[in-house]
């Protein structure tokens, strides 16, 4: 079988299982983490090689821009503190438990034991906001998970790439503690530099498919050159793509906006559904070639490692807890967090692509790497199957569903816009004018009215969309009747869909991932 169709039979395998997840309501990464292992285990599965390296960037990159682009500045200044004991320091103290039992346990070099803490360490956080799609949650936790996932990357590959470093060189030298000393600021340097070259070079691609192509190009593009520099391909990456966020928001037509979206949101989501599985197949050639001894013991401790990934996170997140709570220093200007918040924060701590990506990008002569790969699979299996599939139950049982204020802001945010919206139109008169008066008018009492505002809500999408059922009906009529040309019918098609995408609610906006 040919590379190209394995490639189609995962996929084709993938999309049954997702229906499959939706229809348990098991979270997806979990389902496809379980699957690559038993793919794996089936005679004849499809061998698909994968350059570490490669991998790395191509698992990573795309991700981490399309979580960074929708990621606020200002967040991370409000929010740097628990940050900072989320990203850095609950990592290092993971890093640090897990080498310990590396050296201790398993034999391993110090500094190999500080590459597999490295890469065990950094919990993927957008897994876990991906499970709780089906419950709301507060939205400052939810800002927390997202702002830990990009952070803690930038952390433990700083750390992965110090071990590296000492097994190339022998030790840590000045060259390499320089090297290591600028990577995380002079990775920040030149994501705004990269950021202020592409949006110079933007404009000229901007409303094409060309723009979409130069975006992926960029990720990539950048991701490499920082690599190449020695510096934090992390954070350039994540500096680079708020930047961008920041300066070419307001210049971007909706149309290629809403097409970039889509675009960019299949393809993260096709490289998250492709790396479980090719990772649970690379996993096989390690089993096989491990005798049934070292299996058994490679089990007990991988099993050993993933507990104490689970007690370092959910000891420490809550302590932090308990000390903002008590101690504004911990937490800043915002009010404390509960109890019950800390436990769901130190529970979302399942692993992802960052450590399954990194455990393969070991070099090949890596002391004992088939033991660090296992277990980093290992953990992220376990993590995703025990913390997934009771994620969702512990926000129930916690009594956190349903605390999510967004509908809140929501209509704080139209409120606002539709009064800017109605001074805009002082001194207007005619028609037209009374037209979008009365829109912005009916917007803004809708939102304002906490008691109807709902209800006013729905009356006015019920009605529009009872007005472009029958509006679409007639556009069938007239294509049927060949009374409209193919692009005229198009376009006409389009402007309905936007409309109807502007009258839709949050949810069915929304679209699942399985």
């Amino acid at each position: 079988m040919t590379f190209f169709e394995s490639l189609v039979l995962l996929l084709a395998i993938a999309i049954l299982l997702l229906q499959v997840s939706r229809r348990l309501s098991i979270p997806y990464p979990t389902m496809l983490a379980a699957a690559g292992v038993l793919l794996a285990l089936v005679p004849g599965a499809p061998a698909i090689g994968l350059d570490p390296q490669t991998a790395l960037v191509l698992f990573i990159a795309p991700v981490l821009v399309d979580e960074a682009f929708d990621f606020q500045v200002g967040s991370i200044r409000r929010l740097w503190r628990p940050l900072f004991s989320l990203a850095v320091v609950a990592v290092l103290l993971s890093a640090a438990a897990v080498a310990w039992l590396g050296v201790t346990m398993a034999g391993l070099p110090l500094f190999a034991a500080i590459a597999l803490g490295a890469i065990v360490a950094p919990p993927d956080a957008a897994a876990a906001t991906a499970v709780l799609q089906s419950v709301s949650m507060p939205r400052r936790s939810v800002v927390l998970l997202k702002g830990e996932s990009l952070l803690n990357d930038a952390s433990a590959l700083l750390l992965f790439t110090a071990a590296l470093a000492f097994q190339s060189h022998g030790s840590l030298d000045l060259e390499v503690g320089f090297h290591l000393a600028v990577a995380a600021p002079g990775g920040i340097l030149l994501g705004f530099a990269c950021a202020w070259l592409f949006s110079h070079f933007l404009r000229f691609f901007t409303g094409t498919l060309g723009g979409n192509l130069l975006e992926f190009v960029s990720c990539f593009g950048v991701w490499i050159i920082a690599e190449h520099l020695g510096l934090s391909a992390v954070l350039c990456l994540v500096t680079f793509a708020m930047t961008i966020a920041q300066s070419v928001g307001r210049v971007t037509p909706p149309r290629m906006r809403i097409h970039s979206f889509a675009v960019w949101g299949t393809t993260v989501f096709l490289l998250n559904v492709l790396a479980f599985l090719l990772m649970g197949l690379q996993a096989r050639t390690i089993v096989l070639e491990m005798p049934m001894g070292r299996l058994q013991q490679a089990g007990w401790f991988a099993a050993s490692v993933v507990l104490c990934l689970i007690l370092i996170r959910m000891t420490w997140v809550i302590i932090y807890n308990r000390l903002a709570a008590h101690f504004a220093i911990f937490r800043g200007s915002y009010e404390p967090s509960t109890l019950r918040h800390g436990i769901l924060v130190g529970w979302c701590g399942m692993r992802g692509l960052l450590t399954l990506a990194t455990a393969f990008a070991l070099p090949a002569d890596f002391p004992q790497r088939d033991l660090i790969v296992l277990t980093a699979f290992a953990v992220v299996l376990a993590t995703l199957v025990v913390q997934g599939l009771t994620l969702a139950p512990l926000v129930r049982l916690l009594k956190l569903d349903g605390e999510d204020d967004l509908d809140d802001e929501l209509a704080r945010v139209r409120a606002d816009l539709a009064s800017v919206a109605l001074s805009s139109l002082d001194g207007q008169t005619g028609r037209v004018a009374d037209h979008w008066r009365f829109a912005f008018e009916a917007s803004r009492h809708a939102a304002q009215n906490s008691e109807g505002g709902d209800a006013s809500l729905d009356e006015k999408r019920q009605l529009g969309f009872s007005a472009l059922r029958l509006q679409r009906q007639r556009l069938e009529t007239l294509r049927t009747e060949q009374r409209i040309g193919a692009d005229a019918f198009l376009i006409i098609q389009e402007e309905l869909d936007f409309t109807e995408v502007s009258l839709s609610s949050e949810s069915d906006r929304h679209i699942e991932e399985s």
